[in-house]
């Protein structure tokens, strides 16, 4: 049995009835808001103390009276981390294609208007990086790239999936949102996961940081994980940036209200968020509302309180230690060793990244540091059959 089809290209402009994304668009976003503000610590208590919390206990556990009990928090994360995933983490690594892009957004050092050291990888550099990630531990790999309809074409990411996809149990991409047609040309040759991240839940600020390109559709990007599913992808993937919009209370209860609705509508489907905090990149965009760590604590522990079964991802944008430190409280995916810029694992690149990294360490260091904290490190757990 799957969910039953909607129309999901007939309005580019706008969401679709019935996807996840009207679920967004329709989220009381405010209304939540002034609950975050108003709530006490027995309301705390109350949240914590739910069998399955909704989207007002999450306000309530983003509130400045969570803020004071983060040992609370994370001891509930912790726990349901524990019974739900256990003492695993898996690791992939993201392998970036090209940082040629037609889209001017004003917080990433792939825009178009930044002067850069561009390249596009080669079918043969393709197969050349993916195997030295192979050789060094990974049959999860994430194919990225910049939004460049001509260079990074359909055509071209459809034969970089077909060109991995026999080495690695799991092939995603994080690239230019497409249509369903398209989503399901790389299903078939190999992909089963689609990442997107929306940026910023917000359409004023999304408009206002998406300048140029096809990326200024709201609506179209919001819809593209719907899409992917009924392209048949098995993993979606999700995310806001924080800082780029000046609440990050808002964007985390948007991001979680979308998490809820894809788990719902997608209910054969494995639906992973993540928290990425805004890095240096080329271009020089200066976070509006700088996420502290106490506060990125307090974030991921309601989202694994309020989503007991969605996965967690981790970039290396976190320093070492401080990645070390989540891991306990609801991390499920982790990236590791990883590079920014087209190629740099078989070979050195010039190419400019698209920011830049914290956690330097090599993939085995990563696992090694798990280990010694009782995680035990996934390097596969799908096989196609």
């Amino acid at each position: 049995m799957t969910a039953t089809p909607v129309v999901l290209e007939s309005r580019p402009d706008q969401v679709p009835e019935g996807s996840a994304a009207a679920v967004v668009v329709g989220t009381d976003v405010a209304g939540l808001r002034r609950l975050v503000e108003g709530a006490t610590s027995a309301d705390v208590d109350r949240a914590l103390g739910r069998a399955h919390p909704d989207l007002d206990d999450f306000a309530v556990l983003l509130s400045p009276a969570a803020a004071g009990r983060l040992e609370d928090l994370a001891g509930a994360a912790q726990r349901i981390t524990r019974a739900r995933f256990g003492a695993t983490v898996r690791l992939f690594s993201p392998l970036y294609l090209s940082n040629e892009c037609v889209s001017t957004c004003t917080y990433c050092g792939f825009s178009a208007g930044n002067d850069i050291a561009r390249r596009t990888l080669s079918l043969s550099e393709v197969r050349a990086e993916a195997l030295e990630l192979h050789r060094r531990g990974f049959r999860h790999i994430l194919l990225v790239s910049g939004e460049h309809a001509r260079i990074v074409s359909k055509d071209y990411l459809e034969a970089c999936v077909a060109t991995v996809a026999p080495e690695f149990a799991q092939v995603s991409v994080e690239v230019q949102v497409w249509d369903t047609a398209t989503y399901r040309r790389l299903a078939a040759a190999g992909c089963d996961g689609v990442v997107v991240y929306q940026e910023s839940y917000d359409p004023v600020t999304y408009a206002a940081v998406h300048l140029k390109g096809k990326k200024r559709n709201y609506a179209w990007r919001l819809a593209a994980p719907d899409r992917a599913a009924e392209a048949g992808m098995r993993r979606l993937g999700i995310g806001t940036l924080l800082g780029l919009h000046p609440d990050w209370r808002s964007e985390a209860i948007a991001l979680t209200a979308h998490a809820r609705a894809l788990v719902k509508r997608w209910w054969r489907c494995e639906v992973q968020v993540a928290l990425p905090r805004l890095r240096p990149a080329a271009g020089g965009f200066e976070p509006l509302d700088p996420v502290s760590d106490a506060a990125f604590v307090q974030i991921l522990c309601a989202l694994r309180i309020v989503l007991p079964d969605v996965g967690i991802s981790l970039s290396t944008r976190e320093p070492a230690t401080l990645r070390d430190a989540l891991v306990p409280l609801g991390v499920t995916t982790m990236s590791a060793g990883s590079h920014t810029e087209p190629g740099g694992y078989a070979e050195a690149s010039e190419a400019e990244p698209q920011f830049s990294i914290s956690d330097t360490r090599s993939p085995g260091e990563v696992a090694d540091a798990l280990r010694s904290a009782g995680y035990d490190p996934v390097w596969k757990d799908w096989q196609r059959a």
